[in-house]
C-alpha cells in the first residue's frame, strides 16, 4: 500500500513531466502547490495529467470524475494535496 508521501512523490514527478522545462527551483510541488495559481496548468494540463493519472494507476483513478464533483471555484483553488487526497482514497478502495 502506498503511503500519502509516496503519492505525493508519484504525482509531483508527472506535474513536471506535463509541466516540460519545470524549473522545481521556482515553485516547489507540496500538498499546498496550486494547479492554476503556482503551476500556472493550462486546461490541456489538466488534461495531459489525467492521462497520466490513468496511466500511471489505472481507471481506478478517475480524475475527470473526480473533477466533475468539483465546482468551478475548487477546481480553480485546486491544491496538489487535494489530488494525493483524492488518488489515495482511490487506490485504497482498489
Amino acid at each position: 500500500m502506498q503511503t500519502q508521501t509516496d503519492v505525493l512523490a508519484e504525482i509531483g514527478e508527472l506535474i513536471r513531466e506535463v509541466l516540460d522545462g519545470y524549473d522545481p527551483d521556482a515553485v516547489p510541488i507540496t500538498r499546498e502547490t496550486s494547479f492554476q495559481q503556482d503551476l500556472a496548468f493550462e486546461s490541456i494540463d489538466i488534461v495531459v495529467l489525467g492521462t497520466r493519472l490513468t496511466e500511471r494507476y489505472g481507471p481506478v483513478v478517475n480524475f475527470p470524475a473526480f473533477l466533475s464533483t468539483l465546482t468551478i471555484q475548487e477546481i480553480i483553488a485546486l491544491r496538489v494535496g487535494d489530488l494525493v487526497d483524492y488518488v489515495s482514497a482511490a487506490l485504497c478502495r482498489s
